[in-house]
């Protein structure tokens, strides 16, 4: 194929499989899990909270040690098909386990029903689309056939440059995106930073905030937030009870 070397096709192949596998695993672990916990906070099916003690045990704990389990696994032995597609899976499984309390580790505090439990929503989504991204074959640390390394090398630092910069301003998906689709992270840098985020309230003057203010008014929700409410459901709802 242009581009890419005949010997090295096998190999990439077999790259993808463990991307797909590790996918598969993330999206029905994460489905099912947002399934169980909003079973639990509605008191329905025979669910509960896992306690040892008097000690809830949230399920990050169980994701956190899988994948220290098949992370150590993998550099430790380096196996082959099949044992390689049940790491990946296994991966795939903590790693949905563990950002589905994404919001827990990052306020270190139980929020997971409120506004800023979104924030794992958001995270999982954000995994699913770099997943999404490598499983179609998008690297941005890739080999570029055509240029010197110097000038491949420039443009994946520049790359990560704009991605930094639309985080600051409040655009996570827009700059995870950009980093595999060149110059989509340039776009978000460029635009206008949301009023809350680091990058306007330390550089914007008064006139530029009001303007972030009208763009991003209070309460504005976008199709983002209507895909969060799927899986995260209304953060004005009571909360029940800490999740499994």
């Amino acid at each position: 194929m242009p581009g890419i070397d005949v010997e090295l096709w096998p190999e990439l192949t077999r790259h993808r499989v463990l991307v797909g596998w590790m996918l598969a695993a993330f999206l029905i672990t994460f489905l099912a899990t947002r399934a169980i916990t909003t079973a639990i906070r509605q008191g329905r099916g025979p669910f509960r909270n896992a306690r040892v003690g008097t000690v809830h045990v949230h399920h990050q704990v169980y994701g956190i040690f899988l994948l220290l389990g098949t992370g150590t696994a993998e550099f430790t032995y380096r196996p082959a098909a099949p044992w390689a597609d049940v790491l990946a899976a296994l991966f795939g499984v903590g790693a949905a386990l563990t950002l589905d309390e994404f919001a827990l580790w990052l306020h270190l505090e139980d929020v997971y029903w409120t506004r800023e439990g979104r924030s794992s929503v958001d995270a999982a989504l954000v995994a699913v689309i770099v997943g999404s991204l490598l499983l179609v074959g998008a690297n941005p640390f890739g080999d570029d056939p055509t240029g010197g390394a110097v000038v491949a090398a420039l443009g994946v630092v520049v790359n990560l440059a704009f991605a930094l910069v639309a985080i600051l301003k409040g655009r996570p998906v827009l700059a995870v995106v950009g980093v595999f689709v060149p110059f989509l992270a340039l776009v978000a840098a460029l635009r206008l930073a949301r009023p809350t985020s680091p990058w306007a309230r330390r550089r914007y003057d008064e006139h530029r905030m009001e303007r972030a203010r009208r763009r991003f008014p209070h309460g504005r929700r976008t199709r983002w937030d209507r895909l969060v409410d799927v899986f995260a459901g209304a953060p004005t709802l009571p909360d029940r009870g800490p999740p499994p």
